[in-house]
């Protein structure tokens, strides 16, 4: 028979580990949140990236840069 002492003592155990658990559970969340944010922001520099390629390949010649005046 589990003694009152020794249900104690695996109470107490078991709030430390809750109590462990619970700050991992926020830290892994503040870790996630700066990941999303430097997500955000490396696909809106990706968006800005690509628009400005979009932009030189418009100003490019239409007939592919061919030389004027060759066969």
């Amino acid at each position: 028979m589990i003694k009152l002492h020794d249900l104690a003592e695996r109470v107490d155990r078991l709030v430390l580990r809750h109590e462990e658990l619970k700050r991992t559970s926020q830290l892994m969340e503040q870790q996630l949140q700066a990941i999303t944010a430097e997500r955000d922001s490396l696909k809106s520099r990706l968006a800005a990236a690509r628009a400005r390629i979009d932009a030189l390949l418009a100003r490019l010649p239409t007939d592919g840069g061919a030389a004027e005046g060759k066969p």
